[in-house]
């Protein structure tokens, strides 16, 4: 009975070896995703009263892990039993992020007109507060979902080889990190203000280190945030240039000789201006048919 239970403690230390094992493995190549996935958040995250940011970055993770949930067991499934259906998602999830992007791009470039009527959160009605942030909350946890099913994909590739357990617990963590990680990053980016805001009122001195210190976070935040816009922008086409570069094998060899994160940051550019083309003419089509009716 003894020695039974023993084999079950080295059994149980073998597995948390080759899993911690695989686990850097998979870590490191979802690394580079996992900074694309903490800028676009950061950005969708910011924007909000200061008394609603932690609660809507809260609604946020609560939906990251629901995407989780939903994509973790599938991701296992299709990977066993239709591997290819994989490769379409991804696509299909590039096709999103490139259009988002590119969206981004031309907003900035092509200002509408009735963005620069657009009232100020303090004069807003808290019905309408509430209603702009559940659109934001929605595109959120839409975007975190393509970007999750490329973490989990990529994490499971890492890890095709290994045993079926072994891939559920590594694939499994790398998403856990990728939601709890990103988010609790996410709300101390957030909160820098506010934080700043504390140091300064920590004592009645003038000018001392935690004024200091406090000015700086409280006049680096609008900083951070404009910066973190453009990195989600950027992180956004590189990640659907480096989808599509990598499962459509056409694109394998566009441009060889150019550095990589170039080639897919061009290529996530020019798909997403395809599509945005596509989604505005689609769009000024169906208002034109509903005109004549």
């Amino acid at each position: 009975m003894a020695s039974g239970f023993f084999a079950l403690l080295d059994d149980i230390a073998t597995l948390m070896d080759d899993v911690a094992v695989m686990g850097k493995v998979a870590g490191k190549k979802t690394a580079g995703l996992l900074g694309d996935d903490l800028a676009v958040n950061a950005e969708k995250a910011s924007g909000f009263m200061s008394s609603r940011e932690l609660p809507v970055i809260w609604a946020i993770t609560k939906g990251s892990l629901l995407n989780k949930l939903i994509i973790l067991p599938l991701a296992f499934l299709l990977s066993a039993f239709v591997p290819s259906v994989i490769t379409v998602i991804l696509i299909i999830g590039g096709l999103y992020l490139a259009y988002e992007g590119a969206e981004k791009i031309y907003e900035f470039l092509f200002p509408h007109s009735h963005k620069q009527e657009t009232p100020k959160l303090e004069k807003l009605s808290e019905e309408e507060v509430l209603s702009r942030e559940k659109e934001k909350i929605k595109s959120a946890i839409l975007t975190d979902f393509i970007l999750s099913v490329e973490i989990v994909i990529i994490a499971l590739g890492a890890v095709e080889n290994e045993a079926l357990l072994n891939q559920i617990i590594v694939v499994s963590l790398i998403a856990l990190v990728a939601t709890v990680g990103v988010y609790g990053i996410v709300a101390l980016i957030v909160r820098m203000d506010e934080f700043g805001a504390r140091l300064i009122d920590l004592n009645k001195k003038e000018n001392s280190i935690s004024d200091k210190i406090g000015r700086l976070l409280i006049n680096a935040l609008p900083k951070v945030i404009i910066g973190l816009s453009i990195i989600g922008t950027i992180a956004l086409l590189l990640v659907s240039g480096g989808i599509f570069v990598h499962n459509l094998h056409f694109l394998h060899n566009v441009l060889e000789s150019w550095p990589g994160i170039i080639v897919e940051f061009l290529i996530g550019l020019i798909v997403g201006f395809l599509v945005l083309l596509i989604v505005k003419g689609i769009i000024g089509i169906w208002k034109k048919q509903n005109k004549k009716q």
